[in-house]
C-alpha cells in the first residue's frame, strides 16, 4: 500500500469522524430515531403491510425472545428466573404473520406512555453497567488497576500487548458483558502506559469483544442456544446438532480474526492516530510514574491483592465443583452451559474486583476503611450519569422500534429475497452472510436474528445438500463485525465515554471511524476463512463434515 493510499484512507476515515461528531448527542439522536420510526410506521401501517414467517419460539412460555436484551450483545434470550431450573429453553417452530403497528395510532401512544417507566426498569443493560462497575470502581479507586496496568505492561512483550488484549476481548464472550465494561478501558490504559495511543487500545479491545463475539475457544452460552433453535429448524429426520457442531471452526476463528483485527490496530488504527498528545484528555487519564517508597507499597498491595483471588476462587470453587455445589445445574449437575455458575460470572468477577480492591488499599495504604470503598463506589456511579441518561433514551427507542415489528418485518422480506435467488450454495451462503450483516445493524442479538432466520434458511441450504452446521458457521460471520459501530449496540455510548476520558470532543463518530476498519477487513478476512473452509471439505466440528 503507497503512502498516497494510506493518506487518502485516513482523510476518509476521518471526514467520517467529523461528520459523526456532527451528529446531534446521542439522547437527541435517539428522540430523533424515535419520531422517525413514529411517522414511518404510521405510513406503512396504512399500507397494511405485512409478513407471514416461520418463527423458532420457546415452548410452555409466553415470553417472546427479548431482543432489546439481546440488541446489546447480551446473551439471554429471556427473562431469567434464578429460582426456576436452568434447563435451556426449548423451542418450537410455529408461524406468525407479523402486521406492522404503529406508534401514532391511540393503542401505539398508550403504550408508549405507559411503558417508558417499565422499558427502562426492564433494560438489562443498566443494572449489568452498575453492578460490573461497582467493583471495578473500588478497584481503581485503590490504585490496583493503575498497578496492575504498570506490571502488565513490565511483563509482557511490547509486541504482544494488542494481541492479548484482542484476544482475551474474545474470549470475554463467555462471561458476556464484562469485557465491554472493564476490559475496554484497561486496554485503553494499557496503551497509554505504553506511550501509544489509548484510543488504538480501546479499539482492539473492542473490536475483539464485539466483533468477534460469535466464537470462542470454549463453549459459551450462546453456542447453547443457538444451537437448541437450530435444531428446531431441522426437518424431522435430520440428526440433531451438539454445541461442538462448530468447534473447529470458531477456535480457527478466533485465532485468525484475532490476527486481522491485530493488523488493523497496527497498520491502520496506529497510524491513523498517530502520537498521543495527553492535553487532549482529561487529567485524571494518566498512570504516574511511582518513586521507590510508591513502589514498594504497589508490590506489598498486589500481593495482599493475589491472596485475595486465592480466596476468592478458593470460594467459587467450593460452590461449584463439588456434586452439591449450589452453582451447578439442579438438575444435571452441569457447570458449563445455562447453569448459575454462567449466569453468575459477571457478578463473581465483579466480587473477585471488589475484594481484591480493597486487599490492595490495605496493602498500600491507599485506603483506610469501609468509607474509601463506599467512596471508590460513588465516584464511579457519579461518572456515569450521563450514560445512564443515554440509556434511558436507548430503552425507550429500542422498545418502541420493537412494538412497530419494523424489524422483523425488514428482516423476513430480505430472507425471502435471498431465498428467491436462484444461485448456487457457496453464493447463496455468502449472500446470507451479507444479508446478517446488514440486518445487523438493525438487530444486533445474536439470538433474536436466528429465531427469525433459522426456520426460513435451514430448510433451504438443506434442499441445497448444505449441512445445517455450515449454515450455523455462515451465520457466526455475519452476526459478528457490525456489532461495533451499529448505533443500537446498547453499550456504544459508555464507549464513547472511555474515548472522552482520552479526547474530550469524541464523539459517536470518533468510535465509528476508528471501528469502521475492523468491520471491513475482519468481514472480508473472515468470509475468505469460510470459503476456504468450505472448499476444502474441513470439518466444522467433530463428526461434522462442512457439507451434508
Amino acid at each position: 500500500m503507497t503512502t498516497a493510499e494510506v493518506e487518502k484512507k485516513t482523510t476518509i476515515l476521518d471526514r467520517i469522524e467529523s461528520l459523526g461528531n456532527k451528529v446531534p448527542h446521542p439522547v437527541m439522536m435517539f428522540l430523533y430515531l424515535i419520531i422517525f420510526i413514529a411517522v414511518l410506521s404510521h405510513i406503512l401501517y396504512l399500507l397494511d403491510v405485512s409478513v407471514t414467517e416461520e418463527i423458532a419460539v420457546p415452548v410452555a412460555t409466553e415470553s417472546e425472545v427479548d431482543e432489546h436484551g439481546g440488541l446489546g450483545g447480551s446473551d439471554v434470550p429471556y427473562p431469567y428466573d434464578p429460582t426456576a431450573p436452568n434447563d435451556d429453553p426449548e423451542y418450537e417452530i410455529v408461524e406468525q404473520t407479523i402486521e406492522v403497528e404503529s406508534l401514532l395510532t391511540v393503542e401505539g401512544i398508550r403504550f408508549m406512555f405507559s411503558s417508558f417507566v417499565a422499558n427502562f426498569a426492564g433494560f438489562g443493560v443498566v443494572a449489568v453497567v452498575l453492578v460490573a462497575m461497582a467493583g471495578v470502581g473500588v478497584a481503581e479507586h485503590a490504585g490496583m488497576m493503575a498497578a496492575l496496568i504498570r506490571r502488565l505492561v513490565k511483563v509482557a512483550p511490547r509486541q504482544l500487548i494488542a494481541f492479548i488484549l484482542i484476544f482475551v476481548g474474545v474470549l470475554s464472550s463467555v462471561a458476556s458483558d464484562a469485557g465491554y465494561l472493564i476490559l475496554i478501558p484497561l486496554a485503553a490504559s494499557a496503551f497509554l502506559t505504553l506511550g501509544r495511543h489509548p484510543l488504538a487500545g480501546m479499539a482492539a479491545a473492542f473490536a475483539g469483544v464485539g466483533a468477534i463475539f460469535a466464537v470462542n475457544l470454549l463453549i459459551t452460552p450462546v453456542d447453547s442456544m443457538i444451537t437448541e433453535i437450530t435444531n428446531e429448524a431441522l426437518p424431522a429426520s435430520s440428526p440433531a446438532l451438539t454445541v461442538t457442531a462448530n468447534f473447529f471452526f470458531s477456535v480457527v476463528s478466533s485465532f485468525v480474526v484475532a490476527l486481522a483485527a491485530l493488523f488493523v490496530t497496527q497498520r491502520v488504527v496506529e497510524k491513523r492516530l498517530g502520537p498521543y498528545d495527553p492535553a487532549e484528555g482529561a487529567a485524571d487519564a494518566t498512570i504516574e510514574e511511582l518513586d521507590e517508597t510508591a513502589a514498594a507499597a504497589e508490590t506489598r498491595g498486589l500481593r495482599y491483592a493475589f491472596w485475595g483471588l486465592l480466596g476468592s476462587v478458593a470460594v467459587v470453587c467450593v460452590l461449584t465443583l463439588p456434586s452439591w455445589g449450589p452453582l451447578r445445574d439442579a438438575e444435571t449437575g452441569a457447570i458449563v452451559g445455562t447453569t448459575p455458575f454462567m449466569d453468575s460470572l459477571l457478578f463473581i468477577i465483579t466480587l473477585i474486583f471488589l475484594v481484591c480492591g480493597i486487599l490492595y488499599g490495605m496493602g498500600a495504604k491507599t485506603m483506610s476503611g469501609s468509607n474509601d470503598a463506599i467512596a471508590g463506589v460513588t465516584k464511579t456511579f457519579a461518572g456515569l450519569a450521563g450514560l445512564i441518561f443515554m440509556l434511558l433514551m436507548i430503552a425507550q427507542f429500542i422498545a418502541f422500534f420493537n412494538y412497530t415489528h419494523l424489524p422483523r418485518v425488514a428482516a423476513v422480506e430480505m430472507a425471502h429475497l435471498l431465498e428467491r435467488a436462484n444461485i448456487g450454495a457457496l453464493p447463496l451462503l455468502i449472500g446470507f452472510i451479507l444479508v446478517i450483516i446488514v440486518l445487523d445493524f438493525i438487530i444486533p442479538g445474536v439470538v433474536p436474528k436466528w429465531a427469525i432466520f433459522a426456520p426460513v434458511f435451514i430448510p433451504i441450504f438443506i434442499r441445497l445438500g448444505v449441512a445445517p452446521q455450515t449454515v450455523l458457521a455462515a451465520y457466526r460471520i455475519g452476526d459478528s463485525p457490525v456489532n461495533v459501530i451499529t448505533p443500537l449496540m446498547v453499550y456504544l455510548p459508555f464507549i464513547v465515554t472511555v474515548a472522552q476520558r482520552y479526547k474530550r470532543d469524541a464523539g459517536i463518530g470518533t468510535v465509528v471511524a476508528l471501528m469502521i476498519p475492523y468491520v471491513l477487513v475482519l468481514s472480508v478476512v473472515w468470509i475468505a476463512l469460510f470459503v476456504l473452509w468450505f472448499v476444502l471439505g474441513i470439518p466444522l466440528g467433530p463428526g461434522y463434515p462442512v457439507g451434508a
